[in-house]
């Protein structure tokens, strides 16, 4: 059965795009817990992240790596945080969120509100650093 990401991957599902190649795609989580929060999937359907081969593994985070420095070129912050959770959906991915502190990576808090709108926009700002 296709996830989520594989039904917004194909287009199925919309999503604020900000890069794909032939393996991988990234966009914005529409429940970020900062602006700018991004997921990273390969497009391969594989539920954990570390039964990629170490190949598409290596590739992956250079793909997330050309993302994140796209983010931090379009939104104040510090740094960009990389975590790996994995438990909510069943497809690899690698979130990205820009931060200014430690905590700002903490799930655990209430997810930030915002538009459809907002999220065209920041995507728009990342989309227009990405290289």
């Amino acid at each position: 059965m296709a996830t989520i990401f594989s039904k917004i991957i194909k287009g199925d599902i919309p999503c604020h795009k900000i890069a794909e190649d032939d393996e991988f795609f990234a966009f914005l989580d529409i429940n970020p817990v900062a602006t700018g929060h991004t997921l990273v999937v390969p497009k391969q359907e594989t539920n954990y992240i570390f039964d990629l081969d170490d190949a598409l593994l290596g590739r992956m985070m250079a793909f997330a790596k050309k993302v994140a420095k796209a983010q931090q070129k379009a939104i104040s912050c510090k740094r960009i945080g990389l975590t790996v959770i994995g438990l909510e959906v069943p497809h690899a991915h690698i979130h990205l969120i820009p931060i200014q502190k430690e905590s700002d990576m903490y799930f655990g808090k209430a997810k930030m509100e915002t538009t459809a709108e907002e999220l065209a926009e920041t995507a728009k700002k990342i989309r227009a650093e990405y290289k």
